[in-house]
């Protein structure tokens, strides 16, 4: 039996296979962040001289890129990216996510945001039939951590601050537990409504585009089911 790690292994290079088509020499390709982006990232250097460069979504993929000599560019400076490559903390038939286990969920959204098509690399402990088990995380300016915490408690949640932790943003993180997430594109949009809250960690207003989840049987591509 496939250890985790080879499944993260094994669903990192199916997606550089699934990019290498995409490459070229303007190329900027999207760099999620987490342990399986880490795997995609080594596994993409090996290409490094097949496009241009990359822009990430967090500090720590920005390290390990440069580390490989992979250009990591400012997404002010970019105008077109064809594909964002990123795992999840939890995703559904309908490819609406949970992501910011790591705390980059900000820019990952945004740089998912520009991108033409979002790759999801998962493996199948991931793949869930609703949302919510895993904590979702919402980032929070500072100063509103208690009152946006209250009206999270509204919801039906159980926030809990991440303790010792800031995001590359300079915010803190309220991880919410106790959501049966059966509706992710309207709590996803009441969520990020409630003031102080920079965005919370559900992708389903614009999910993923496509998922290769890693089984014990290979890697199976997932399309979004309604």
């Amino acid at each position: 039996m496939l250890s985790q790690n080879e499944l993260k292994q094994n669903v990192a290079q199916a997606a550089v296979d699934y990019v290498l088509p995409l490459l070229g020499p303007d190329v900027i390709v999207g760099i999620g962040s987490g342990s399986t982006a880490d795997l995609f990232i080594d596994a993409l250097a090996v290409h490094k001289q097949k496009f241009r460069g990359t822009v990430s979504s967090s500090e720590r993929s920005t390290r390990r890129l440069e580390g490989h000599g992979i250009t990591v560019f400012d997404l002010n400076d970019v105008t077109q990216v064809p594909v964002y490559v990123d795992g999840a903390d939890e995703i559904d038939a309908g490819l609406s996510m949970i992501k910011g286990g790591g705390g980059a969920l900000t820019r990952e959204k945004i740089v998912a945001s520009v991108a033409d098509q979002f790759v999801c690399i998962v493996d199948e402990s991931k793949f869930v039939d609703c949302l919510g088990a895993f904590a979702l995380p919402v980032e929070v300016i500072p100063m509103a951590r208690e009152s946006v915490a209250r009206r999270l408690r509204a919801l039906g949640g159980e926030p809990q601050l991440r303790e010792g932790f800031v995001t590359d943003n300079g915010c803190v993180i309220l991880d919410v537990a106790g959501l049966r997430i059966r509706q992710p594109v309207e709590l996803e949009a009441i969520i990020n409504n409630i003031p102080g809250v920079v965005t919370c960690g559900l992708f389903a207003i614009s999910g993923a585009t496509v998922a290769l989840m890693s089984t014990q049987d290979g890697v199976v591509t997932l399309k979004p089911k309604a």
